[in-house]
């Protein structure tokens, strides 16, 4: 009888420790608002950075908030200067498109693991009324997402783009581009000649990394970057996978390429702030940024770093650089993988001066950069180097409004 009271007590003890373990977990609004257990888990020193140039004054003149995003360390930045330089974050499983509707004040983020994901975000205009929180820091208005939908993990999301309104992306797994509806539907509605046989289109594994969206008005006048436009047995993940010069633009009107030449092309834009309307596009493999004129990519600078992640503001473009993982060296034959940073350069789009630069000395890789005007939104809930905040951080996803 002593021994089964015993073990009864025993196993009390142990239930409750259990129990206790399971009440503590996910209190932080972090994991909650990404559905991500490691969001507790940021390293500080990923976000220590050093600046070159002018660059919180180019921010400052454009008079926005610069989003940027650290795919492979699962977090997103935001990088502000309307009165003072201010950086926050978000983390996110994996980021990598980012599409920012600026007429509905919305940001959309693609995380990219099985299941896909996208994220809609939102800027908090104020708090409803409650008696247990304090009052959010005069002027700020963070993004808090208000969204999430999922997806199969086939589409293999990259790049994330509004066309006619509507939010698109690279369904790179299925060389293809689908539009996404509010309910979350999609349909594949473009993709290039190249992966039809006998009339019929191939979307039954990624052939050739259709991976960015330079967004037209609509579907004809977009245009979309690609690693090759043959399909073979050897696929763009594979060691063997042959980059140098393979690299496309295609046409969205004609389904056909209208330049080659290129290396891993990535986050390939349209902007016409130079007097006509061109391509802008980052040529990876060589840490190069350029345009397309007349069928011929050229460059316009040479970065250190793989070259991916593009936004235009008017008359400035901000390039992101990559350290080279050493498993795909052999992506960037133009480059030296040891000298490559992590890293953001505000460029200057008629002369290709660099203006600025913030780089971050323990970062990997960035994949995607917009930005939206600093009124809509001073950035992301946690502040850099904010330990003090996290109080009110806890009542900004408690009460907050959109």
């Amino acid at each position: 009888m002593a021994r089964n009271a015993k073990q009864k007590s025993n196993l009390d003890s142990e239930a409750e420790s259990l129990w206790a373990e399971h009440g503590g977990l996910l209190r932080d609004p972090a994991q909650i608002n990404g559905h991500f257990g490691g969001a507790s888990d940021i390293d500080q020193r990923l976000l220590d950075f050093k600046v070159k140039g002018d660059w919180w004054g180019v921010l400052e003149r454009l008079k926005i908030t610069l989003l940027v995003g650290r795919e492979y360390e699962h977090f997103l930045l935001a990088l502000g200067s309307a009165k003072r330089p201010e950086i926050s974050y978000m983390p996110l499983p994996h980021p990598s498109g980012i599409a920012v509707d600026r007429l509905k004040s919305q940001v959309h983020i693609a995380s990219t693991r099985n299941p896909n994901q996208i994220f809609t975000l939102k800027p908090v205009q104020g708090l409803h009324d409650r008696d247990d929180i304090s009052v959010l820091s005069p002027g700020r208005k963070p993004l808090v997402s208000v969204r999430s939908t999922f997806f199969p993990g086939c589409l293999y999301m990259h790049d994330l783009a509004m066309i006619g309104g509507k939010l698109h992306a690279n369904a790179v797994g299925q060389n293809a581009v689908i539009k996404i509806e509010d309910d979350g539907s999609f349909e594949r509605v473009w993709w290039p000649d190249c992966i039809e046989r006998d009339g019929q289109p191939d979307f039954g594994q990624n052939y050739i990394q259709l991976n960015s969206i330079a967004a037209g008005a609509n579907l004809s006048q977009s245009f979309f970057s690609a690693s090759s436009d043959k399909i073979s047995s050897r696929r763009p993940g594979h060691q063997n996978y042959p980059v140098d010069g393979r690299g496309v633009i295609f046409s969205g009107k004609s389904r056909q390429v209208i330049a080659r030449g290129l290396t891993r092309p990535h986050s390939a834009r349209l902007d016409g702030s130079s007097g006509r309307e061109k391509i802008w596009v980052d040529n990876s493999g060589y840490g190069e940024f350029g345009y397309i004129d007349d069928e011929v990519f050229c460059p316009v600078v040479t970065l250190p770093g793989w070259t991916r992640g593009l936004s235009i503001c008017q008359d400035v473009a901000f390039v992101g650089t990559s350290r080279v993982i050493p498993r795909f060296a052999q992506y960037a034959p133009g480059l030296d993988v040891n000298s490559s940073i992590c890293a953001v350069h505000a460029i200057a789009i008629k002369s290709g001066k660099v203006l600025g630069s913030i780089a971050w000395k323990y970062g990997n890789q960035i994949f995607a950069i917009d930005w939206l005007p600093a009124k809509q939104s001073t950035g992301f809930p946690f502040l850099y180097k904010g330990h003090k905040d996290l109080k009110n951080t806890r009542g900004l996803f408690y009460a907050f409004k959109t």
